[in-house]
């Protein structure tokens, strides 16, 4: 076994060009699904049908909105595009925007005599990431509501404390000027004593303790609850957790099929498996031989792309997360990830006997593991169940938990002996397999 694997190292040192295309191609893999996973967090393309004709500049309790600006600040989840009635609808149904937000006829003038709340019409397709544009757009109504609710709050604080201490308002276009209940309280001073001025002088200082508290109680009211966000430095999307894990899964899962499945198959090709298996080695020896090539390159690769992230991360500045102390463990989940990814590629080298097949085969079976290992068991839990059956999911788990998880040990222990399961069953099934290659 050990001679065995000692070839197959040098075989590979000797194409570099080989290793480097099994290296690289992974990566690339990995690079394009982190694109697309980017895309799917960006910002969707959400048509903005003006119907009301909105003007460059609105004055809405005193405050002076510059329309275009503040549409551009509160739209930071969603890419606004101004389109027709028409044109919108045309696009909603072809799918090349995934929502239309009509503003209304009327919309302004609501907005701005406060008399009812005016509306925006929001349509979204059906499916894909309409929930996720929807709530996008809540929020981008929430924010806008936010600003305009900071107007009114001090139109209303202006209000009370008119009524406080009198002065000239204008509410609705009309201009009024009152007393207040400051001077209400000075005229009562000039007034004589009795029962029922009394009565509006206890009046009039009640009030005044009331509405000299209204000030905060407004402020309150219309935040209940306010939330804080300290100035943190992290990693980035692309420097996660998640990410690293699927990294180096996918890297090996690549390598290890490829390689052993390969391997395996070339040991006909060059018509040397018949003389191997009369009495040099085992069949379960020459399958052991292949998955220790698969467990050794997953293993020194695995590490290397653990290492270049970890080098990375220290290069940013990040705290937290680096992994220099958790190599060790990252190491042992290489290695079994590596072991029972190559008895899969063992499986289908056996079975599909030329290597051109074999390695052919490796590469149509790694994509649709990999994509049923990154679809989340919560959304499609059947995937998850078929994907628990190959070896990437968990081994993608063993890495996130070994780098990340501050108490390991439980998920480790369980991916672990799944790991160790699909090796022995993937070996059994090539080594039942191996002596087809003879013939």
């Amino acid at each position: 076994m050990l001679l065995l694997l000692r070839k197959d190292l040098l075989v590979l040192k000797r194409s570099p060009l080989l290793l480097a295309v099994l290296l690289a191609y992974p990566l690339v893999i990995a690079a394009l699904i982190s694109l697309v996973a980017t895309y799917v967090g960006a910002k969707a393309r959400v048509a903005l049908v003006d119907q009301d004709n909105l003007p460059k500049t609105i004055v809405i309790a005193g405050h002076r909105f510059h329309v275009d600006r503040t549409i551009d600040e509160v739209s930071r989840n969603v890419k606004l595009v101004r389109l027709t009635a028409d044109e919108a609808e045309r696009q909603l149904r072809s799918g090349q925007i995934v929502a239309s937000l009509t503003v209304p006829r009327g919309f302004v003038a609501d907005l701005k005599t406060g008399v009812r709340s005016p509306t925006l019409l929001l349509e979204t397709t059906v499916g894909g990431i309409a929930p996720r544009v929807r709530q996008q757009v809540q929020a981008l109504v929430y924010e806008l509501n936010r600003r305009l609710q900071v107007a009114f709050i001090e139109q209303d604080i202006m209000f009370v404390e008119l009524l406080l201490h009198g002065g000239s308002g204008k509410v609705l276009g009309t201009k009024f000027h009152i007393i207040g209940l400051d001077g209400t309280e000075r005229i009562l001073n000039q007034l004589p004593r009795g029962p029922k001025l009394d009565k509006i002088r206890d009046f009039v200082g009640d009030a005044r303790k009331a509405l000299a508290l209204t000030d905060t109680a407004i402020r309150s009211t219309a935040h209940p609850i306010d939330l804080e966000e300290p100035p943190l430095r992290g990693r980035t999307w692309a420097l996660s957790a998640q990410v690293q894990a699927y990294a180096l899964g996918l890297t090996i899962t690549f390598l290890a099929l490829l390689l052993a499945a390969g391997a395996l198959a070339a040991e006909r090709d060059e018509n040397v498996i018949g003389r191997l298996l009369r009495g040099l080695i085992t069949p379960g020896g020459l399958i052991g031989a292949k998955l220790a090539l698969a467990a050794v390159v997953s293993a020194v690769l695995g590490l290397a792309v653990a290492i270049a992230f970890g080098i990375i991360i220290d290069a940013r500045g990040v705290v937290g997360g680096e992994p220099w102390v958790r190599l060790p463990l990252l190491a042992l989940g290489l290695l079994l990830a590596g072991a029972a990814l190559g008895a899969l590629g063992s499986v289908i080298g056996s079975l599909a006997r030329e290597a051109r097949a074999a390695s052919l085969v490796a590469v149509l079976v790694v994509m649709p593991i990999v994509f049923l290992g990154l679809v989340p068991r919560e959304v499609v839990p059947p995937a998850g169940w078929i994907s628990d059956l190959f070896p990437f999911a968990h081994a993608v788990r063993f890495f996130n938990s070994a780098l990340y998880d501050s108490s390991p040990w439980g998920t480790l222990w369980y991916e672990a002996l799944w790991l160790i399961g699909l090796t022995v069953v993937g070996w059994t099934i090539a080594r039942l397999n191996v002596r087809r290659l003879v013939s």
